[in-house]
């Protein structure tokens, strides 16, 4: 195997740890924030499902992520290398700062940045939708726009519907809230294993298939694996300073807000995943607290933070972009 391979596979699954670090975060923040669960048991629930998500859902995201870049099998490795290398660049930068940024929209704008430097814009599949299923950087740029608008939606909805269900319920219902947030906690993290790992087995899997280790585009169960452990090592290490952001920097959540805000966010990342659209976790899960806190008091919802989070919605895409283009010069010359 091919030395320059090894070290594009190495950086694929230090991608799929900082996704960890990053994204995870989301699936445990209204665990901890609600004290449902203590720091330790939220990690260890999000780190299973993690696991188990991208294993038994499919690869239907992996299959759009992979088919992202098309450049010739020479080329693939140097761009897909300097792709992940800015995705794991701006990880590091946005969680260092406590910003909940889209490692989807990194990698996506890596990988698009590093192979229109390479090749031009024939060296992207820029696709669209066919029917309801994503296809190639458009199609998922759909996705990543019109899943946060689901989120707060779902999360206003569902606020508002409790609410009503619930006017004359008995503080013993708080036990079956409580409970029913480890549920939808699981929930959450199953779906953003199968739609966060399936990314990394995706960029994988095209860099095996172009160096001939394997003759088609089906992941393998070991590659499967390793992107579902990489992401658990993230979530295990913990992005607490995002945690606190999703937690309470939004909106000061309340057990039942939290199972509302994981329930809806589980169903939409869910769903996406089996149409295969690669999807923002950080900005489901916010934009969904933030429907819960309109649904209860408009002007408690801390709407400058959001903003903070619309920004690096409108940033991250370009700005990765750049730093793929940058990074294919330090590739280039290995190849």
């Amino acid at each position: 195997m091919d030395w320059l391979l090894i070290v594009a596979l190495m950086m694929a699954i230090v991608f799929a740890f900082t996704n960890g670090v990053h994204d995870s975060s989301n699936a445990i923040a209204a665990l901890v924030a609600t004290r449902v669960a203590r720091p330790a048991q939220a990690v260890a629930l999000a780190a299973t499902f993690n696991i188990v998500g991208p294993i038994l859902l499919g690869t239907a995201v992996a299959n759009t992520v992979g088919g992202i870049v098309q450049v010739g099998h020479k080329e693939v490795v140097a761009v897909v290398g300097a792709g992940l290398s800015s995705a794991v660049a701006w990880n590091l930068l946005t969680w260092w700062r406590g910003l909940p940024s889209s490692s989807s929209h990194a990698l996506v704008g890596g990988l698009v940045g590093a192979a229109v430097f390479e090749a031009g814009g024939t060296a992207v599949r820029w696709g669209g939708l066919n029917g309801i299923y994503p296809i190639g950087v458009l199609g998922i740029l759909f996705v990543l726009a019109i899943s946060p608008l689901l989120g707060f939606v779902a999360g206003l909805l569902l606020e508002l519907l409790a609410k009503r269900l619930l006017r004359r319920a008995r503080t013993s219902i708080e036990t079956i809230i409580r409970r029913g947030e480890w549920v939808t906690g699981a929930a959450l993290a199953f779906s953003h294993g199968a739609n966060d790992a399936s990314k990394t087995s995706g960029v994988i899997t095209l860099l095996l298939l172009a160096q001939g280790e394997i003759h088609s585009f089906d992941v393998p169960v070991w590659v499967k694996l390793v992107a579902a452990m990489a992401l658990t090592a993230g979530t295990a290490l913990g992005g607490w300073r995002i945690v606190r952001t999703v937690g309470s920097g939004i909106y000061r959540i309340r057990p039942l807000d939290g199972l509302i805000s994981q329930g809806g966010s589980a169903a939409i990342i869910f769903g996406s995943a089996l149409l295969g659209g690669p999807v923002s976790t950080t900005h489901v899960v916010a934009s969904s607290i933030a429907g819960v806190g309109s649904g209860r008091r408009w002007r408690h919802v801390r709407w400058p933070v959001m903003g903070e989070i619309l920004l690096a919605w409108v940033v991250t895409l370009p700005a990765s972009a750049i730093l793929g283009a940058v990074a294919l010069l330090a590739w280039r010359p290995f190849v």
